[in-house]
């Protein structure tokens, strides 16, 4: 009951009633997100955070964004070596600029509202239930489990693939202008990569099958990416777009690698350096 009375405190549950996964209106909830992921492998839930807690989030985002790991590089669409080789209209040849910082969890303070609802069991279940899942499991890498993404005036996350088959995201404050996230369900397969039709979006040449999202502070989007091209369209004006990324997992205790961490946070704790990873992949796409 306690775990409940803090959801309420910041979840609109009235408009989305998750706190008790086996009611009928929990159920409608999920059965409208897994319809939504079916369809496009992308779910918004406009308005998920109350109106009373969107200031609390921006406030609380902003005054972490200053720790935030910035280091601009530049990258292939699938986040590959650039000194791979690959012939000449491989769409992995085609240079990108990334540009987002992130603010390990770490850095962010326990009280913050996010913090908060990442470790809800509550929240875990409802996660699990809308990508069809028995569980998910909090990270137990102390940098990357729950992190805030910044991207700032001029600066833009470049198309790419996850190589995770899910993402949960929460926006916590828009920019001016820009920003907008971009993405094309599935434009590969596990058993093709559609090669061409990549390289024709992330080169301009064609905007077929790009579809947009002007999300809004407090909206949750649920997103599928492993056969999604995606981005973040560069942000422009006067602030940064914040957006917290809750990272989950279908099994207990999973670290990132050394190299991955020390990519996006600039840092590695003696976790990452302990802890061997499994190396078994679930497919041959490059990323």
């Amino acid at each position: 009951m306690q775990q409940s009375f803090r959801l309420a405190e910041v979840v609109d549950l009235e408009k989305y009633p998750i706190a008790d996964g086996d009611s009928p209106d929990c159920h409608a909830v999920i059965a409208r997100i897994r319809q939504d992921l079916a369809l496009s492998g992308c779910c918004v839930l406009a308005g998920f955070m109350r109106p009373e807690a969107l200031r609390d989030l921006e406030a609380q985002s902003d005054a972490v964004a200053h720790l935030a790991h910035r280091c601009v590089e530049t990258v292939n669409v699938y986040n590959i070596g650039l000194d791979r080789v690959l012939p000449d209209d491989h769409p992995g040849r085609v240079l990108l600029t990334r540009g987002n910082a992130f603010v390990a969890r770490d850095q962010i303070p326990v009280g913050h509202i996010v913090q908060r609802l990442y470790v809800s069991p509550l929240f875990q279940r409802f996660v699990a239930q809308s990508f069809a899942m028995a569980a998910v499991y909090p990270m137990a890498d102390p940098l990357a489990g729950l992190v805030v993404n910044v991207l700032e005036p001029g600066r833009e996350h470049p198309w790419h693939f996850d190589t995770n088959a899910f993402t949960v995201s929460l926006m916590t404050r828009k920019p001016e202008g820009g920003g907008l996230f971009e993405y094309c369900p599935s434009i590969r397969s596990a058993e093709d990569e559609r090669l061409p039709v990549v390289r024709a979006v992330i080169t301009g040449t064609s905007r077929e099958g790009v579809r947009q999202l002007d999300l809004e502070p407090g909206d949750l989007q649920l997103f599928e990416g492993r056969y999604a091209l995606h981005r973040v369209a560069p942000v422009v004006g006067r602030w940064a777009r914040h957006t917290v990324i809750f990272a989950y997992c279908e099994q207990s205790g999973v670290v990132g690698t050394p190299e991955r961490t020390r990519q996006l946070f600039g840092r590695v704790l003696p976790i990452h350096e302990d802890v061997a990873r499994a190396s078994r992949r679930l497919d041959a796409l490059l990323d």
